[in-house]
C-alpha cells in the first residue's frame, strides 16, 4: 500500500473527501474543498490517486465513483501513527494529555 506522505496538499484533500464520504465522484469531491480547483483538476488528481494506488474506480452508468484502497480505520491508525511520532515523540501518553487538557471544561469527572 503506498504512503499517504508521498500526497500534495490538494491530494490530501481529496482523499479526506473521499474518506468522509465513503466514495465520491469527481464533483461530490471538488464540492468539499474550501477554495475547490477547477472540476478538470480534480478529475487529473482523481486519476494520479488512481495511478499511485490511493483509489480505485468503478463505473456506474456514465459516472466514475472513486473508493479508497485503504480502509477509513487502516488509513486513520496510520495517521494517528505519524501525529504520535511526530509531535508526541511516539508517546500515547503526551498525546492523551494533549487531547484531554484542550477540552478541560468538556470532561467529566470520571473521564478524569
Amino acid at each position: 500500500m503506498p504512503e499517504p506522505s508521498d500526497l500534495s496538499r490538494r491530494e490530501r484533500q481529496i482523499m479526506d473527501a473521499v474518506f468522509a464520504l465513503g466514495e465520491a465522484n469527481r464533483e461530490q469531491s471538488r464540492r468539499s474543498h474550501s477554495s475547490p480547483p477547477t472540476a478538470m483538476a480534480v478529475r487529473r488528481m482523481m486519476h494520479i490517486l488512481e495511478e499511485k494506488g490511493h483509489l480505485r474506480r468503478r463505473e456506474s452508468g456514465r459516472e466514475v465513483i472513486y473508493v479508497p484502497r485503504q480502509t477509513k480505520g487502516k488509513a486513520g491508525c496510520h495517521a494517528f501513527e505519524k501525529v504520535l511520532e511526530t509531535f508526541f515523540g511516539g508517546s500515547l501518553e503526551e498525546a492523551l494529555a494533549a487531547h484531554l487538557h484542550s477540552r478541560k471544561d468538556d470532561v467529566s469527572a470520571d473521564e478524569r
